[in-house]
């Protein structure tokens, strides 16, 4: 994709495309595809496996209890990445305002922010709830990059344009899914 084009789309509505890339492809659940994304896309200091580790609890509303959407939990775990910084008790009203924010716009966008209330239309049909939650992770990601970038705007100097360009089908998120559980 060339530079005009990039521009034009957004850094954000890249990031949250390739987090739903990443969820439809079943590479990770949404909290780890927010998370992954996020650290990649604006060069993060965590290891992708350190980053799908630290995503896997809020996954399926957090650990299937419904109680949070795991997207949002993974683009609140990227504020705290990237907008907590090294002295986080420095950086506490900041962040929490900015999580605010985050969960405000979420709940706009969506009406909730509760998993159970999200996916209650959807807890029959298993393909139209799959789409739906790969479309609350592809927002989830968006609304946190816009944020992030909101507080750090130098990180649009740094983005990884290669890796929010790539995009896995399904057949290649299976191979990438399995060499990494084999530890490749």
């Amino acid at each position: 994709m060339d530079a005009k084009l990039q521009e034009a789309i957004g850094v954000p509505a890249l990031i949250g495309e390739r987090a739903r890339n990443l969820f439809l492809s079943r590479q990770m659940y949404c909290s780890g595809a927010v998370l992954v994304t996020l650290n990649q896309a604006l060069g993060g200091s965590l290891e992708e496996y350190q980053a799908i580790a630290l995503a896997a609890p809020f996954s399926e509303g957090v650990g299937k209890s419904g109680c949070m959407c795991g997207a949002l939990g993974g683009a609140l775990l990227a504020l705290g990445l990237f907008i907590g910084g090294t002295t986080p008790a420095r950086r506490r009203a900041t962040v929490q305002k900015a999580t605010g924010d985050l969960v405000g716009r979420f709940k706009t966008c969506f009406g909730a922010s509760c998993c159970r209330v999200l996916s209650k239309k959807n807890t029959s049909d298993s393909k139209s709830r799959f789409n739906q939650c790969s479309r609350l992770t592809a927002q989830a990601a968006a609304l946190a990059a816009e944020l992030i970038i909101e507080h750090r705007p130098e990180l649009e100097n740094v983005v990884d344009f290669c890796f929010l360009n790539a995009r896995d089908s399904a057949a290649g998120g299976f191979i990438k899914t399995a060499l990494r559980c084999a530890g490749f």
